[in-house]
């Protein structure tokens, strides 16, 4: 199984469980986290995403990557957009447990939560424009403003949990042994409010820019070369 799926009351946890893969997103794992994210918002449950060790999520799983066709990457990208968009638009409250580095995608994942709670060895990074491939763009934007994002994606910034405070990035930052009681305190806030109240709010406080994230993913992968785009980025990180 590549997600753990447990409950605590009101709250489901979705934990990504690949630790000996950094807890990167193969097909196996989005898949997962997809129908689960699905069927926590088709019952109105709040739900966590969290994962084991140092890393929260090391994003893209680039194993074998060379192997796969460019259609086969292409929609591997596309499967982690329509994830991210289930998050984001999810009609309950997300929480993001972020205990270690976030990156590229996984970075992503965290910001398209309600609430993104970080330990304060917490890292961010979103390299993904360093092999051409526009995701997540907007939302980081939305939650940091213009100037903040260009920075972050432009320098190719390593953010810490202290400096995502600051920025918006994160909404809290407490140890990781504090994490569920965290959570269980933001849920014990929304006390009083219906599915509907909460779902209307969270939709009317995100705009919805999904067909333009989408479009803009697929523009980004859509030109000849993203193999040779990404081998040299990786022999760039490495």
């Amino acid at each position: 199984m590549s997600i753990a799926i447990t409950a605590d009351g009101a709250l489901r946890t979705l934990k990504i469980d690949r630790p000996k893969k950094a807890n990167a997103l193969d097909d196996l794992t989005v898949e997962a986290l997809r129908e689960a994210v699905v069927e926590a918002s088709r019952s109105a449950s709040p739900f966590a995403l969290a994962s084991d060790g140092k890393v929260f999520c090391g994003g893209f799983d680039f194993t074998d990557v060379e192997n796969q066709s460019h259609g086969d990457l292409l929609k591997r990208f596309v499967d982690i957009e329509a994830l991210l968009q289930a998050v984001a638009y999810a009609p309950v409250a997300t929480i993001a447990l972020v205990g270690g580095a976030a990156f590229g995608a996984g970075a992503d994942l965290a910001a398209a939560c309600t609430y993104r709670i970080a330990s304060p060895n917490a890292t961010f990074r979103f390299p993904g424009f360093r092999f051409g491939v526009a995701l997540g763009t907007r939302r980081l934007l939305n939650l940091v403003g213009t100037d903040t994002a260009r920075a972050i994606l432009l320098e190719n910034k390593t953010v810490t949990a202290e400096e995502a405070l600051k920025l918006g990035l994160v909404t809290h930052v407490v140890e990781q042994s504090e994490f569920e009681a965290t959570a269980a305190a933001l849920l014990e806030a929304h006390r009083g409010l219906s599915a509907e109240s909460t779902a209307r709010i969270l939709t009317f406080t995100t705009p919805d820019t999904r067909d333009a994230d989408l479009a803009d993913l697929v523009r980004s992968l859509a030109p000849s070369g993203l193999h040779e785009r990404i081998a040299r980025y990786r022999a760039g990180h490495r």
